[in-house]
């Protein structure tokens, strides 16, 4: 593995920032593209020195997958824990990849499942697409959505009642709840320890937290206090799920794109994308990324 031109570095750590082609904006990732080097506990290591909400490491990918030297495994790790699948980790390698090897088809097997993404250059950006594995949308037990509501302090009186709770999964899970508007969902102020006790219950990655400014526009915030982190910035994963539920209870028709605004109350702004197409349950993401400098 090589390192970065800081000399306090971590060797073999890219910082990316992803679904923003400014370094202030998105959400930061790390990014190591040979992690053969670094078991289950260095890994962690790495990712929870970064500080970053997840750190992608990448490795060989198993036999038969994909096209050679554009196919590979990647692991997803939190400063706290191991997730199954993060969307904006995987947009941040795959401009870092395409950086190097060039544009075109990338294939990532991840814990969920293969997850296939096509980087192309656009306006002058790379720009990637994530296609998700097969999602799912559940109900929620109305007790659950209750502790939720009281760990976040909000009144039940304050969400959208044309956006019903919903567990959504498009390689992770997270809980939807609709803000009734972008009042509610500017203030944010949430007890860490409930809500993280909640989400370890349900085996919840984030609370995806929507408020829906017309057809196909929403902004979110996702609270990720499993990850030891309070707010994830801009959140693929989660953006994946939502299109799945947006699809699932009829909020739109596909085919549609749908933007999500993320990161604007963090003061780091970025956009994400999620294409629903017809005849294809699966939510495809996309957005930029570019390169923190050191």
């Amino acid at each position: 593995m090589t390192r970065d031109d800081d000399a306090g570095a971590t060797p073999g750590i890219l910082r990316y920032t992803a679904f923003s082609d400014d370094p202030e904006g998105g959400n930061p990732a790390g990014v190591v593209l040979d992690a053969s080097g670094l078991d289950d506990t260095a890994q962690l290591a790495v990712a929870a020195e970064l500080g970053y909400s997840e750190t992608a490491f990448l490795t060989a990918p198993p036999e038969g997958l994909g096209e050679a030297g554009r196919a590979f495994t990647v692991r997803y790790f939190s400063p706290l824990a191991e997730v199954p699948f993060c969307g904006h980790a995987t947009v941040a390698a795959s401009v870092a990849l395409a950086e190097r090897i060039g544009a075109g088809d990338l294939l990532f097997a991840t814990q969920a499942g293969p997850v296939p993404v096509t980087v192309r250059e656009q306006d002058g950006a790379l720009h990637a697409t994530l296609t998700s594995v097969e999602p799912q949308v559940t109900r929620v037990a109305d007790e659950d959505v209750a502790e939720a509501l009281a760990a976040l302090d909000w009144p039940a009186s304050d969400l959208d009642p044309g956006l019903p709770p919903r567990i959504a999964y498009a390689g992770a899970r997270h809980l939807v709840l609709a803000a009734a508007t972008r009042d509610r969902l500017a203030r944010l102020d949430y007890d860490f320890e409930r809500l993280a006790a909640l989400m370890r219950r349900l085996d919840l990655t984030t609370l995806q937290l929507v408020w829906r400014e017309s057809e196909s526009v929403f902004h979110v915030r996702d609270p990720f206090p499993v990850g030891g982190v309070v707010e994830d910035p801009a959140t693929g994963a989660a953006a994946a799920a939502f299109g799945a539920y947006a699809r699932t209870l009829g909020v739109v028709t596909a085919p549609v794109t749908l933007t999500l605004h993320q990161g604007h109350d963090l003061g780091r702004p970025g956009v994400l994308t999620v294409g629903l197409r017809d005849g294809d349950p699966r939510s495809h993401v996309g957005g930029t990324a570019t390169a923190i400098p050191a």
